[in-house]
């Protein structure tokens, strides 16, 4: 790997070399790395680009690293992943898409991720979103996730976009069977004329099956965010979305969440807050020795954490 290849790596995954355990890194719609283990498997799609990732029943401890890097301006790539989880499994899948755009073209990556979770497995999905680069192309992402959660099966997805992006539609769609479980944690930060929107629907099928959505926003300069989030309890069901953002200069944000009960014993609660930072927060840590600048940051820092 080159230097902005490993920047790109530690900034979507964390990470400063290559990873043990499986792993499956991308770089401009190439295999770069791969690695499987004795209870993940990782394959080559043969009818278009993508990967089947295949983690055994009872797999425990494990990992699975699958970034993309797009260093090369102009380059617009499209994968299909699907995640085939086994049934009693508890596994960290780390995704991520890391773009370096230095030149004039628009460079674009749409990552399609579908979740087979079996009863009972669970699975912590962090995916995380950055561009950099000095040039005037654009760089998009739009991801999708598709999850199907089976009996008592869970799910954590902790998603992250702070830098670099400047368009992106986040599609996830769910459902859950009988005591299942699915908890969505989002942080978006937008700057300048960016353009983020978020767009959740949640099928709660099976008795006992839950949803938390909690999303958290920064928007700056004139950038726009718009959140869209459907969660339809269909069963004795317990559904939550949360939406806060923090909109500042010129920026504008909008949050439409929707909930419907098709059953009643469906237990379904959402809550939209939008405003700016408070001038007390900021007077108070301004008496501190902090400018007005570093005190928005603060905040704002906080906020995301």
């Amino acid at each position: 790997m080159d230097l902005i290849q490993k920047n790109l790596l530690e900034q979507v995954a964390g990470l400063h070399e290559i990873p043990e355990g499986a792993y499956n890194i991308r770089s401009n719609g190439e295999k770069l790395a791969r690695n499987t283990t004795a209870n993940i498997d990782i394959v080559s799609k043969t009818d278009k680009d993508g990967i089947d990732i295949i983690i055994k029943p009872g797999t425990v401890n494990e990992s699975v690293h699958i970034p993309v890097l797009l260093s090369r301006s102009g380059f617009q790539d499209m994968v299909y992943n699907d995640f085939y989880i086994g049934e009693g499994a508890d596994v960290t899948i780390v995704a991520g898409c890391g773009i370096h755009n230095c030149g004039v073209d628009t460079s674009k990556h749409d990552g399609i991720h579908t979740f087979y979770i079996e009863k009972g497995a669970k699975v912590r999905y962090i995916e995380r979103h950055y561009g950099e680069g000095d040039g005037n192309g654009e760089n998009i992402m739009n991801p999708q996730t598709i999850v199907h959660l089976k009996e008592g099966a869970h799910m954590e997805m902790e998603t992250t976009q702070i830098k670099g992006i400047d368009s992106t539609v986040r599609i996830t769609r769910g459902d859950l069977a009988e005591g299942a479980s699915l908890e969505i944690r989002e942080k978006i930060m937008t700057h300048g004329k960016q353009y983020a929107k978020t767009d959740f629907a949640v099928d709660l099928n099976g008795d006992d099956s839950s949803v938390n959505l909690i999303s958290r926003s920064v928007a700056k300069g004139s950038s726009r965010q718009e959140f869209f989030s459907i969660i339809n309890g269909n069963g004795a069901c317990a559904g939550h979305s949360e939406c806060d953002a923090i909109i500042m200069d010129h920026a504008c944000v909008t949050a439409s969440p929707q909930l419907t009960a098709n059953n009643i014993d469906a237990n379904l609660i959402h809550e939209a807050a939008i405003g700016k930072i408070a001038g007390e927060q900021l007077i108070k840590l301004m008496t501190l020795g902090l400018t007005e600048k570093e005190a928005e940051e603060q905040i704002i820092n906080g906020f995301l954490k």
